[in-house]
């Protein structure tokens, strides 16, 4: 008896593994069906995508037609740009010939991503004329580039979307025989009003009486705006560096130490469209040595070369004038690009024209890593002292987005009103139809 009993035991023990295994393969099999939007609420998996960095958006588009539909939407990309968890840092760069190529500053440094850094760019609208393309500035994402005669090119990189704008009519009013943008324009910029979601260029020049104008290029209505009121008093025609910088809803420009007693920048904010300035730090006063605005780690920074090192100064918070904080960098000629790790300095070395030079140093001012590029396609590129000049290699510093330009926007909008009005009037075959049944 006891034999049975213990042969039962076993064998209901036995039954019931065999039915927690049956159990669990059943929930294992039942789970492999489910998909990760059974799993995860669509709310989450929105907010784990918002913070993914944008290189790898692109490979995730091809996950689903949910996953698709949510990284195309326009709202996404603008709620990208401000949540991203590691925005790319790249520099574009385009010589006297056009040819232009772009730097992933974030892949500079790094070991297994250094050798695809570097890459070729092919720009739009592009003629096949020398001194064709110049890179002005950027914001948020777009590139603004100068082309011949006289077109001002918004441009993202990422997306491909582009549009060119004419600004003959500020020619029209200058000497045309010696109109040359950007040289000739007292003040330019580009930035965003995110009180009327709209991007804007704005241009300060002077006529043929030598009289000062501001006009300002709306993107999302394509015209002109003559801001010629918010001028109080002339702005001089080599008191500031003419290459504005946009940060806090506001450009920014530099004043010029050699030129101005009144060492400041000038601000133009562009919803309240107004003018102000701030002062620049003490040190800069009297400074002998021209002196260029930057932006660093989303604050205004300021930059000027001492013989073999390269003087920065940081405003940690924004318009206050206390919070002017110095480093050095015990290189000269080193142009402050961004921010590595929330603290190291990324620069461009203009010391040298043979080759495309990065190094990084720490918030001490030491040198972590030096990183050069010499490959064919940069054979064009003429770096060193020439890299500030019109006649050499220009450049500037934007961070990749998925940001689609106002009339891009428009252009959807128009197609799903016009879906919509198509779905809702009944077609020939449905009218018929409907007649039948009647």
């Amino acid at each position: 008896m006891d034999k049975k009993k213990q042969q039962q035991k076993h064998t209901g023990n036995k039954l019931k593994q065999q039915s927690t295994m049956e159990k669990k393969q059943q929930q294992n099999e039942n789970h492999k069906s489910k998909s990760i939007h059974d799993i995860l609420p669509l709310e989450l998996i929105h907010g784990i995508l918002l913070r993914v960095p944008i290189k790898h958006l692109a490979s995730l588009k091809c996950v689903s037609k949910l996953w698709n539909t949510l990284i195309s939407d326009p709202d996404f990309a603008k709620s990208h740009v401000h949540l991203s968890a590691a925005p790319t840092h790249v520099c574009l760069f385009i010589d006297d010939y056009s040819k232009a190529c772009s730097v992933d500053i974030d892949a500079v440094f790094h070991r297994h991503k250094s050798a695809t850094a570097v890459k070729e760019v092919s720009l739009p609208f592009k003629m096949k004329t020398r001194y064709d393309f110049e890179v002005m500035c950027s914001c948020r994402g777009f590139v603004l580039l100068h082309r011949p005669p006289h077109f001002f090119v918004v441009w993202n990189p990422v997306t491909g979307s582009s549009k060119r704008v004419s600004y003959s009519h500020i020619v029209s009013r200058c000497n045309q025989k010696y109109f040359r943008f950007p040289g000739s324009a007292i003040l330019y910029g580009f930035g965003y009003d995110a009180s009327q979601d709209d991007y804007l260029v704005v241009v300060a020049s002077q006529d043929k009486n030598g009289q000062d104008h501001f006009d300002c290029l709306s993107l999302r209505t394509n015209s002109w705006i003559n801001l010629d009121f918010a001028l109080s008093k002339p702005l001089g025609r080599s008191s500031w560096k003419s290459r504005g910088f946009f940060l806090n809803g506001a450009i920014h420009w530099s004043s010029c130490t050699l030129n101005v007693g009144v060492y400041s920048i000038l601000i133009f904010d562009l919803k309240e469209r107004s003018f102000s300035t701030i002062s620049m730090p003490e040190q800069v006063m009297g400074y002998l040595n021209p002196t260029h605005l930057v932006l660093l780690g989303g604050c205004l920074a300021l930059y000027s070369y001492d013989r073999d090192k390269t003087n920065i100064w940081v405003m940690k918070e924004y318009k206050v004038h206390s919070s002017w904080t110095f480093y050095q960098i015990s290189r000269g000629q080193s142009a402050p690009l961004c921010l590595s790790n929330g603290s190291d300095i990324v620069a461009l070395d203009i010391s040298t024209y043979t080759n495309l030079r990065f190094v990084k140093y720490n918030a001490r001012g030491e040198l972590l890593r030096l990183n050069y590029f010499d490959y064919p396609h940069l054979q064009h590129f003429k770096f060193g002292c020439h890299i500030f000049s019109n006649y050499g290699t220009s450049y500037t510093v934007y961070t990749e987005s998925l940001v689609p330009l106002p009339s891009d926007i428009k252009d959807k909008d128009k197609d799903r009103d016009k879906g919509q009005e198509e779905e809702k009037r009944p077609s020939e075959s449905e009218g018929c139809q409907t007649g039948k049944e009647n």
